[in-house]
């Protein structure tokens, strides 16, 4: 019976698949329409039918199916509300208006999910997806390239976990047997965890030559990990303090929409309407915005561009919604956060069908946007090194992983408390998930 064991990085938005032979990681290339193969998004699309795609897979169908399609929405019937009032009690029947030539759904920051307080799934095509479901499904994807890179069947699987999914321990732990449950449903017969942070540390042990303090600033897509270790010796390998934080690259995305895009679509320059200012607060969100494409909605803005009120705006509004742009609209703005990076100013431009959007926006506009989120990230970065009984000129070196970890503004925080000389950078996508892989390997 095969006993192939790898690590998972189940990111918020890439992930990875890795394996460890006892001298060398392996990422494997399970994404080969991706332009790093060894990155796979952790984006699902399912189509009418309730097939199922990952990756660059999911975004080209995505893509290929929504562009120029028609629509055309019919009253179904939802259920019934019961309503109670004194002695008075009724039922009424509730109806929705369905998009019935809709082809798929397009599902992203899967991951994220995990940590909310009140997501448990969503209707597809009339078929209800629990949260559990749509992991499940994607981490099979996942296992079943692996297989066929492997030849071979994998049967143990080493997860990577954040520090934390939530500040309350029981979702903390639901959160987590969420995540165990979708992996045995997957097909794993042996699920492990490790943190990601120790994860990255592992890996970063193999360049070391002698024990040292280490401390791991792992800075994804959905939350910050901090965890400070002794490394150098896998026999003798000690945490001194592990914390984290829910603030991440996609908060900061969502951070420049309601900051700077928001105007575009007509914040500020419509008159007060509840139902649009409902509107524009949904733009920022990824699980509304795509239920927005209702006749009512349309209706609503139809209306206000009848009346001369922002009707560029609304236009905007409505194509943004109603031409699946989405998609486009967040990843143009994560490219704008991503290119911040390396250069001091950028622009956020998106022409499309009704959509003529261009904003210039500088460093120093981001981090005066994400500001709040700086404060809160120093004050735990601070705890953790106070938590560990070391003085930070007693940790030997700082490794940066993950998208976010990147960002100026932190890789600054982090050369002002440790000395520029210590502040390392590890490989962004396969540091976690190589770690996660020898961890695979070391168990038994």
């Amino acid at each position: 019976m095969s006993k192939l064991k790898v690590g998972i990085d189940f990111g918020t938005s890439n992930s990875g698949v890795a394996i460890y032979d006892g001298r060398k990681v392996t990422i494997l290339p399970i994404d080969q329409q991706n332009v790093v193969p060894e990155v796979v998004k952790t984006i699902l699309y399912v189509t009418k039918d309730h097939k199922y795609y990952i990756g660059q897979d999911a975004v080209e169908l995505y893509y290929r199916h929504n562009v120029d399609r028609q629509r055309r929405f019919e009253k179904k019937w939802a259920g019934e509300i019961e309503f109670h009032g004194a002695e008075l009690f009724y039922v009424r029947d509730v109806y929705v208006y369905v998009d019935v030539l809709k082809p798929g759904r397009l599902l992203q920051f899967i991951k994220s999910a995990l940590r909310s307080n009140n997501y448990n799934g969503t209707l597809i095509f009339d078929e209800f997806y629990s949260l559990q479901r749509i992991i499940q499904i994607y981490l099979q994807e996942l296992k079943m390239r692996a297989e066929s890179l492997l030849n071979d069947e994998v049967s143990v699987v080493t997860l990577g976990r954040p520090v934390k999914f939530s500040d309350s321990i029981e979702k903390d732990q639901q959160a987590m047997e969420t995540l165990r449950a979708a992996a045995y449903e997957a097909g794993f017969r042996k699920v492990d965890f490790e943190l990601e942070p120790i994860a990255a540390a592992i890996y970063f042990e193999k360049t070391l030559g002698a024990a040292k303090n280490v401390l791991v600033f792992d800075f994804g897509g959905g939350t910050l990990d901090i965890t400070i270790m002794r490394l150098g010796d896998p026999e003798s390998r000690k945490v001194y303090a592990s914390n984290g934080i829910g603030i991440a690259g996609a908060d900061f995305d969502r951070r420049i929409i309601q900051k700077r895009m928001l105007p575009h679509f007509g914040e500020g320059k419509t008159k007060k309407d509840p139902e649009i200012e409902s509107l524009l607060e949904a733009v920022s969100d990824w699980q509304v915005l795509p239920e927005l494409s209702t006749p009512h909605v349309k209706s609503k803005i139809e209306n206000e561009i009848r009346r001369g009120n922002a009707p560029v705006q609304m236009q905007a509004l409505e194509s943004l919604i109603f031409n699946d742009l989405a998609f486009s609209f967040y990843n143009k703005v994560e490219s704008a956060k991503i290119q911040l990076s390396s250069q001091g100013m950028t622009c956020i431009e998106l022409k499309e069908k009704g959509m003529d959007i261009w904003e210039l926006y500088t460093r120093h506009q981001f981090e005066e946007d994400i500001s709040h989120f700086v404060s809160q990230i120093e004050k735990v970065l601070l705890e953790t090194i106070i938590d560990s009984g070391l003085e930070p000129e007693e940790i030997d070196a700082v490794v940066k992983t993950g998208g976010s970890s990147n960002i100026p503004r932190f890789t600054s925080m982090l050369n002002n408390i440790f000395g520029s000389e210590r502040v390392k950078a590890s490989n962004t996508f396969s540091s976690v998930v190589g770690g996660l892989a020898i961890k695979a390997f070391e168990t038994q």
